[in-house]
């Protein structure tokens, strides 16, 4: 049968080939997903007499162009969502795309992206960013050509609430509707046992050290394990140790020599510090943290470490059970807002769990630290701790301000909460306080910032520059991609009108000497539907190269990197 490409889609500038359709109604594909290295267009053409479809699989079938917008996908004026904010029109993808400008030869490997791309169950849309089932997508570089596809994950949340058409598990904010009471005290129950907490792995991607990939999110239960050639959802990532614990943090710290995490205990209130070893799958505690506030442990998305310590942050923003138990979301979803509780950094040795700092800092609201180091005095002792974060004025608002309705009502007003640079001393001489200063003007980056990377050889090491989301006001969420340097106190913004970008992802050259010699990347949502990858210098922060999807695909998250072996 042949394939007859409407204009829209030959706009989008893309040479399709393998391309993979699922049909989202009766969950047929009509290929595997892969990254093969195959011959693409290079450099800048006119793609309206470039368009390539061949080897498709099925030609029983058309292949055809991506379903229009879903319903309720529009704003109360008529107008349609930014296609940040809009569910992945299909659930499987993959083609070549054309690349404008020149990819570096020596980036081999494939850049994978996690992140919520699916706010609907049928005609019911989600509340909350954090609500959408998860969407991978996949970028492979190789002899300066792209290929790029995307794909959901088979959690058990995602299947079954295709298969029963409704909400079946936890999400971040979304709850099961009951159908009767003695249903409601049932799922209650399961709650305590974690049963009905989602294992919709919608947060980050790491690649362990025996180079497993897996996806996360916050519910322990909710670790996947994938195959990162064709994104396919291999199964659950196992803990085989008897820790227990229903959360844990988001971002464990990942090498290829140790990975951290914090364990919360939510009754006896503190955290675990646990590592584990590669190729294995059983944690072991290096030591614990008593929490030294409220009753409840501070939400520990993210953490930091040194070369020699863990960072265990106590920020005010307190998980709550009475707000877990609730059947309807409240403005902090499943935590408490206790500035009176007041707000810690605890200081743990990686060998010996002893814990060498506990001290006060100001109050402080961050989703993700960005690094940590040792600072010493001229005598080469260690003396403090520098822990830097993306830090949220001490403001929790910015959790509300994720609800969907919020970020697709976007009118011009400048919405989008302050952010900073939140630089945090820990002095390790026995003094009870520390600080929280911003490590540069917060309007350098537009008193916005989140999504942050660095290069991974300067993890708990001293370093200059970080990679983040920052703002060009007025906007409703962060706008620009970020180079900040932290020696000079400046920071240098990419930016589009319209556009949406995720998180700055920084690969180094191998064999680089300079701490930014390396790429960008970041994939970018345009208003006008479309979309596409772009690649920036990591010193210069120019644009090298960018590559259209057929279509926009919706806001991501977190990724890694999995180089070519």
């Amino acid at each position: 049968m042949a394939f007859t490409a409407s204009p829209s889609i030959i706009r989008n500038s893309i040479s399709w080939k393998n391309m993979i359709v699922c049909d989202m109604a009766d969950n047929t594909c009509r290929d595997k997903f892969s990254f093969p290295n195959k011959g693409i267009y290079k450099g800048q053409h006119n793609l309206r007499d470039h368009l390539t479809v061949t080897n498709v699989v099925t030609p029983s079938r058309v292949i055809t162009p991506p379903p229009p917008p879903e319903k309720g996908s529009g704003t109360t004026d008529g107008r349609q969502n930014h296609v940040a904010w809009t569910s992945v029109p299909q659930e499987r993808w993959e083609g070549e795309l054309l690349v404008e400008g020149h990819i570096p030869l020596w980036l081999k490997g494939t850049y994978i992206r996690n992140g919520p791309g699916m706010w609907n169950i049928g005609d019911y849309n989600f509340r909350h960013l954090f609500d959408g089932y998860a969407t991978l997508v996949g970028l492979h570089f190789e002899n300066g050509q792209l290929t790029a596809g995307h794909r959901q994950i088979e959690s058990q949340a995602y299947q079954a609430a295709r298969k029963n058409h409704k909400i079946c598990y936890r999400e971040f904010s979304e709850v099961p509707k009951a159908e009767n009471f003695l249903a409601y005290v049932g799922e209650l129950a399961s709650l305590f046992s974690g049963a009905s907490l989602t294992d919709n792995a919608n947060t980050g991607v790491v690649k362990l050290a025996d180079g497993r990939v897996v996806c996360l999110t916050e519910t322990q239960k909710g670790s996947i394990v994938i195959d990162p050639d064709t994104l396919e959802t291999i199964g659950k990532f196992e803990y085989s140790d008897s820790l227990g614990g229903l959360i844990h943090s988001a971002h464990p710290i990942v090498t290829d020599k140790e990975f951290l995490t914090l364990i919360p205990d939510l009754l006896k209130p503190g955290y675990l510090v646990v590592k584990m070893e590669p190729g294995s799958n059983e944690r072991n505690v290096i030591g614990r943290v008593d929490c030294r506030g409220g009753s409840s442990p501070g939400w520990v998305h993210s953490f930091p470490v040194t070369q020699h310590y863990v960072i265990v942050p106590e920020m005010p923003l307190r998980y709550s059970a009475q707000n877990l138990l609730r059947a309807e979301p409240t403005p902090l979803y499943k935590f408490g807002w206790h500035p009176e509780s007041k707000a810690f950094m605890h200081v743990m040795c990686k060998t010996s769990g002893k814990i060498v700092a506990s001290v006060e800092v100001p109050l402080f609201v961050t989703f993700h630290f960005i690094n940590a180091y040792e600072e010493e005095d001229e005598d080469g002792r260690v003396t403090a701790v520098i822990a830097d974060c993306c830090e949220h004025s001490s403001n929790p608002d910015i959790l509300d301000k994720l609800k969907l309705q919020n970020l697709r009502s976007f009118d011009g007003k400048d919405v989008l909460p302050d952010a900073r640079v939140g630089r945090f001393r820990i002095p390790l001489d026995g003094s009870p306080y520390g600080t929280l200063e911003a490590a540069l003007d917060p309007n350098e980056h537009g008193r916005g910032i989140d999504m942050c990377s660095i290069n991974p050889n300067y993890l708990g090491l001293k370093y200059r520059y970080a990679y983040v989301c920052g703002a060009q006001r007025p906007c409703n969420f962060p706008n620009t991609l970020t180079k900040i340097d932290l020696e000079k106190k400046r920071a240098k913004n990419w930016h589009e009108e319209g556009v949406v970008p995720s998180e700055p992802f920084f690969v180094p050259r191998p064999g680089a000497t300079e701490e930014d010699d390396g790429v960008v990347i970041s994939i970018i949502s345009e208003k006008n539907g479309e979309g596409y990858a772009l690649v920036l210098d990591g010193s210069t922060f120019e644009e090298v190269a960018r590559a259209k999807f057929p279509y926009g695909l919706p806001y991501g998250l977190h990724g890694c990197w999995v180089p070519k072996q």
